[in-house]
């Protein structure tokens, strides 16, 4: 068979839906897919926005998300894999290689791209001969979602990998255990659950962090269960947000730097800290001082270097959260819990203390519109079962701190530090979860970036929700330029952060989208509303906010 028939199979039998792609690559492959297979060839307009659709994927099914270019977007594609590479994404980029007999003669558009994914990949490979495909196909597959996972590389031979045209004797062997994430729960040792425990349950104001590996794992029933059994706090990473709803009365927020108050302040008065699927990265504890390094601590994690990388443990417990919460939990004496009642209504009192002091920009009518309001609404309007995708910068700032799932069926999905990601990001998630909503949150700074992608989501008939906090600028770099311009705000300290003022909605409507528009708060929620409605078409909602408004700067 030819290394097209074998690749398409392949996909096909691994169970992925959609493949993701900037023409012209794997012609064959593609050509194969429409006859052998009902996977969906998504033509994007960018390599990087293809890359972003296929993480959004990979986010929302747990499965390897599939992205594809030839050798000349190939550098494009591996610029779109740093974000999949930092949140622990199993995403899988195909592209066009340079032939031998031409290599050093200055062929074309000719680059040695491998190089270029090694920083953002865990297994980064050539494939040069067709004979090849079935076990470099499969060792993909294998590495994306085993362990952390994370973003893996084949550059096949030929600019469009034409080598997918040859012929060979060979099988598209398949291994089905590893189509998604985790392929293995590793148990952990009996000896480390007991000294955690006993650490846990000893504890007057222990806290626990949890991060995208308790996402990842699927171990969010048992984190909820075991926090209730021993009344313990519970704050949540960014990438963990999702991994206990944020109305929880044990739930203190988001930690670190685009965090809530309420959070930080929990976790820097803890006098014992478990971290369970967390890199403890910078992010997370803003910088290693929420909390203090020192603070006694506990670290849970599938990763052995992960494990006491950033604070000195107590103990580290290698495994699966899934299977490490649900030992705790068969152990744990809940008569301890008592002791706790003092600090957790302690806790609850901070949240209650944050909830009061932004409640007038929670509820604002303000015009323009608060982005803070935009937020509650959002947490208020939100469907049970959503999946809920957000870029960095300001956004991930806004509902981080401002926006609460509601429903342990609802999933949150943020940019990991690329601004424009969450866009084309929610079309991978919508392509996964066709049944599900997907609503994108970003700014007009984020949308600018991948706007083209309306375009493909209306063609292909994909129907995410983006909602656009439109202020005309990136305010987010309004603190940074003040203090750079002596604090003194000037037209050209501004001209370096601010756009013109555009009406996004009007752009989605000449696109083929629906375009709403929102200029006062009390619209929002119809909007949002008529936006559920909509069947397959992207929908954008354009809302005008406050150029003024600055999300609040954590709290250490």
């Amino acid at each position: 068979m030819t290394g097209a028939q074998c690749l398409a199979d392949m996909l096909d039998a691994y169970g992925v839906t959609h493949v993701f792609m900037v023409p012209a690559v794997l012609r064959r492959t593609l050509a194969e897919m429409e006859r052998r297979t009902k996977i969906a060839r998504i033509h994007a307009h960018g390599e990087k926005a293809a890359a972003y659709m296929a993480d959004g994927y990979a986010r929302a099914s747990g499965k390897p998300g599939i992205c594809m270019a030839q050798v000349i977007g190939a550098l494009n594609l591996a610029a779109g894999l740093r974000d999949a590479h930092l949140a622990h994404s199993p995403v899988i980029a195909f592209t066009g290689g340079r032939e031998p007999a031409t290599k050093f003669r200055k062929v074309y558009q000719e680059v040695d791209d491998v190089p270029a994914f090694e920083p953002v990949t865990k297994f980064n490979a050539t494939v040069d001969d067709v004979a090849r495909f079935p076990d470099m196909v499969r060792q993909a597959f294998r590495v994306a979602v085993s362990g952390t996972p994370g973003p893996v590389h084949l550059q096949f031979r030929g600019n469009e990998g034409q080598i997918d045209a040859d012929e060979a004797e060979i099988e598209p062997l398949v291994e089905p255990g590893f189509a998604r994430v985790p392929p293995f729960r590793p148990p952990p040792d009996p000896a480390s659950i007991a000294t955690a425990l006993k650490l846990l349950q000893e504890a007057e104001r222990p806290v626990i962090i949890t991060g995208g590996g308790v996402r990842a794992s699927g171990a969010g029933p048992e984190l909820a269960a075991l926090a209730e059994a021993l009344q313990i706090p519970v704050a949540t990473s960014l990438n963990g947000k999702d991994s206990i709803p944020g109305t929880h009365p044990l739930s203190v927020g988001v930690v670190g730097t685009y965090s809530r108050e309420s959070a930080n302040r929990v976790v820097n008065r803890a006098d014992l800290v478990c971290f369970i699927g967390t890199e403890t990265g910078g992010m997370t504890t803003h910088f290693w001082a929420v909390p203090k390094i020192g603070t006694p601590a506990i670290q849970i994690d599938i990763n052995p270097e992960a494990l006491g990388r950033n604070y000195p443990l107590q103990v580290a417990v290698l495994g699966d959260a899934k299977l490490v919460l649900a030992a705790l939990l068969a152990q744990a004496d809940r008569s301890t819990a008592g002791k706790r009642k003092g600090w957790v209504a302690e806790a609850q009192a901070l949240c209650a203390a944050w909830a009061k002091s932004y409640a007038p920009m929670l509820t604002s009518d303000a015009v323009p519109i608060r982005p803070e309001r935009m937020c509650h609404e959002l947490t208020r309007h939100m469907p049970d079962n959503a999946i809920v995708v957000v870029d960095t910068g300001h956004a991930g700032m806004w509902m981080g701190g401002m926006f609460d799932l509601t429903s342990p069926k609802q999933s949150y999905m943020r940019s990991a530090g690329h601004l424009g990601w969450a866009f084309p990001a929610g079309i991978g998630a919508k392509c996964a979860s066709p049944e599900r909503p997907v609503v994108v949150f970003t700014g007009d700074a984020g949308f600018w970036y991948h706007i083209a992608e309306i375009e493909t989501a209306a063609r292909w008939g994909i129907g995410s929700i983006t909602v656009v906090n439109n202020n005309g600028g990136g305010n987010q770099s309004k603190r940074g330029f003040d203090r750079a311009y002596g604090g003194q705000q000037t037209e050209q300290a501004r001209e370096l952060w601010t756009y013109r003022k555009v009406n996004f909605a009007r752009i989605a409507e000449e696109m083929g989208a629906v375009g709403l528009r929102v200029e006062h708060a009390s619209e929002f929620a119809p909007a949002l509303a008529k936006a559920l409605t909509v069947q397959r078409r992207p929908v954008v909602i354009d809302v005008v906010t406050d150029i003024e408004a600055i999300a609040p700067p954590p709290v250490t």
